[in-house]
């Protein structure tokens, strides 16, 4: 066990990307998750605030403290079993994504959930329910988790394995392995249908893993983890598609999206995109100082990927290819990959512009602003349009892009001062507020955090966040685990 208590050994716990910043007393870091049960036993004795803390990456705040101790799982790095048959692999919660990645495609594996942040740690993607580009065809986190293992506020440990502990209606009954049983009742509050991340998940007959999945570290410590992976493609068609015409990039979208769908439910050698992901003239402005090769007349872009084989590579080639003349895509400037360092070099030009705003806005010294929205598709394109000219109206510079196969739009305002920001916090707030009367979420995949409680209530109603409060509260009754994340709670 290491522990640090000097201001500059813990200075760098106290921030993540979204430049949000705290305070704590102590740093804790086990390197072993023996350890934590202690740990937690004596906070909850003394009802000191716990805030669980992954790599920094999170755009939230959830891992920035607000006093008491932080404990770190950067020692908690270990992959612990990689099963070649049974397609599966058991981690801590430390392992960085990238790591996981590298060492499961040397045998031919993958995992499919893609956060943008290549170096989050694997149990930061579990608190947050995260996703990325390749969720339009495999969905989140929450779909390939198996089983967890967790350490409750009581320092209590509960194994949880996908399909062997359901709800029975709404009643939900946990045991932990000393034999204390908790029963939780899921209460009736309508989720979207949409891409979301936003509060505990909370469905009549659910499975009790799920209520843990997004939870933010508010419900205990997650220490072991298996996950589902699935065959590494033979090979991906990977492509960035310049437009002339933003409406031109958003209606090939819209038709791959139809044409994928369609796919899946008849399961043949057709268009059936792992990511549909566009940028915005903005965003292609923001990066020509890195990236010359951008054409100077393009309005949009759309970065898409396909899994292939041998034998039907070219015939998906030309079926895109079609796809993209027909919405007048311009194949003479866009770019291909014929090699995988081609292919990792398009999928960085898409997470470029993410990073180059969370430098922006360290750079300012202003907290991060940027949408996690998603709407339902036949409300999508009003909806990105009556965005972008809510802000465009304001006069604050901004940037769009986004997992637009799903509905899902990540705007980034960037403002220069506290006064730009305060400005653009309002502007955040009608777009949150659109979202949500159109069904939709105010986070699809970052999670709420300290920096979005405020829009989380917007979501579901004050009584219904009541509700997932006394759900924290039977299983952390002083309330010590990630204090201010989720709930405003004192």
């Amino acid at each position: 066990m290491i522990i640090k208590t000097a201001p500059d050994e813990i200075e760098n716990y106290l921030n993540d990307a979204s430049n949000y910043k705290g305070s704590c007393d102590a740093v804790y870091i086990p390197e072993s998750c023996d350890e934590i049960p202690d740990i937690l036993k004596r906070a909850d004795a003394d009802k000191t605030p716990v805030t669980i803390s992954g790599n920094g990456t999170g755009l939230t705040g959830a891992r920035v403290p607000l006093g008491g101790i932080l404990i770190s799982t950067e020692r908690l790095n270990r992959i612990l079993e990689i099963n070649e048959e049974q397609k599966y692999v058991v981690t801590e919660p430390g392992v960085i994504l990238d790591d996981l990645q590298k060492e499961i495609s040397r045998l031919k594996l993958l995992y499919p959930p893609d956060p943008t942040e290549w170096n989050c740690f694997i149990g930061g993607t579990i608190a947050t329910n995260a996703s990325g580009e390749k969720t339009f065809k495999y969905g989140p986190t929450r779909n390939f988790v198996e089983e967890l293992e967790i350490i409750l506020a009581s320092g209590e440990i509960i194994d949880l394995k996908r399909g062997l502990n359901k709800a029975s209606g709404n009643s939900l009954k946990l045991q932990t392995r000393n034999g204390v049983e908790f029963v939780i009742h899921i209460p009736d509050i309508k989720m979207p249908s949409v891409k979301n991340a936003s509060g505990y998940y909370l469905r009549e007959g659910m499975d009790a893993i799920d209520l843990f999945i997004g939870s933010e570290g508010t419900l205990g410590i997650v220490t072991k983890i298996k996950l589902r992976l699935v065959n590494l493609p033979e090979n991906i068609l990977s492509s960035v598609i310049f437009f002339n015409s933003e409406d031109d990039a958003i209606s090939f979208i819209e038709e791959a999206r139809e044409l994928s769908f369609k796919t899946r439910t008849e399961t043949n050698d057709c268009i059936d995109a792992l990511a549909l992901e566009f940028m915005d003239e903005n965003c292609l402005n923001f990066l020509r100082n890195d990236y010359l090769q951008i054409p100077a007349e393009a309005k949009a872009s759309v970065w898409f990927e396909q899994e292939t084989t041998e034998k039907n590579d070219e015939k998906l080639f030309n079926e895109w290819a079609s796809l993209i003349a027909k919405h007048k895509g311009n194949t003479e400037t866009s770019w291909f990959a014929f090699s995988e360092k081609d292919k990792r070099n398009l999928e960085e030009f898409r997470h470029s512009v993410s990073a180059k705003a969370n430098e922006f806005i360290a750079k300012k010294r202003v907290k991060k602003l940027g949408t996690d929205v998603a709407v339902p598709d036949d409300k999508f394109k009003e909806f990105y349009k009556e965005c972008k000219s809510l802000v465009s109206e304001s006069g604050l510079k901004f940037i769009a892009y986004g997992h637009f196969g799903n509905s899902h739009l990540h705007l980034n305002m960037l403002p220069s001062n506290e006064e730009e920001y305060l400005q653009g916090k309002e502007i955040y707030r009608q777009i949150c507020e659109k979202a949500v009367n159109l069904g939709g979420t105010i986070s699809a995949e970052h999670g709420v955090g300290k920096l979005k409680t405020e829009y989380l209530e917007m979501m579901y109603g004050k009584e219904n966040i009541k509700k997932m409060v006394e759900i924290k509260k039977i299983l952390d009754p002083n309330l010590i685990l990630g204090r201010g994340t989720l709930f405003n709670l004192q």
